[in-house]
């Protein structure tokens, strides 16, 4: 009887099964694919986040990410700094009395707050530039207020220039900080300030004071 008993084999002698060896292999597995996947689609979105592709070659990036980096100039070469004037400003409740005044439009006896800066060069035309680099979003024919071309830029600003002519972009370009885009003109609407540009700002859809964000 001993010999039988000592002939069987040891329970303690066996590997015991492990349940959750498989299942934490798979889960090891998921979340190395998972990880790979989602690594890929951050480099791809950071390899192409704030560009413009050009419209005719959608491979063909014009203006990379450093458009991210820029601060807005003013609308006209830097040469002409000391030749241009803001004639109208844009209208602000906590500016003095006299910027105030000189926001206000008047037409047909009609009274309208101005909504971006009114620049002129004592009346001669001058050739207008992208403040940022961007793409046109629209470009806008009206006789009467002027006409216009409005850009959006990889900020998620919109700058819009009226009252020009002879427009050398069309929608759907990309132009990059400095392009010309059209000269200064008149308008219908506000004779009083003779050959100009009237130069808007918008920031997350509202319309802001360009004077504070310009800057050469």
């Amino acid at each position: 009887m001993r010999e039988e008993q000592s002939n069987k084999p040891s329970q303690k002698n066996k590997n015991p099964k492990k349940p959750w060896f498989w299942p934490l292999i798979y889960v090891g597995f998921s979340v190395a694919f998972v990880g790979m996947i989602w690594g890929y689609n951050v480099y791809v979105n950071s390899d192409t986040a704030g560009e413009w592709k050009n419209a005719g070659d959608p491979d063909k990036v014009t203006i990379q990410t450093n458009a991210l980096a820029e601060s807005m100039k003013y609308p006209f070469k830097e040469t002409l700094q000391n030749s241009i004037e803001v004639v109208q400003h844009f209208y602000d409740m906590e500016a003095d009395e006299a910027t105030r005044e000189k926001s206000i439009l008047v037409f047909n006896q009609q009274y309208r707050t101005s909504t971006g800066v009114s620049l002129s060069m004592k009346g001669e035309p001058f050739e207008v530039i992208a403040a940022m680099s961007g793409k046109v979003e629209e470009v806008n024919l009206d006789p009467f207020e002027g006409d216009e071309i409005v850009l959006s830029h990889a900020n998620g600003m919109q700058t819009k220039y009226r009252s020009v002519t002879g427009i050398l972009v069309k929608v759907g370009d990309v132009v990059e900080q400095g392009q010309a885009l059209a000269t200064s003109s008149e308008s219908e609407w506000n004779p009083t300030a003779g050959v100009h540009l009237e130069f808007e700002v918008l920031e997350d859809g509202v319309l802001i004071n360009p004077e504070s964000k310009l800057a050469f």
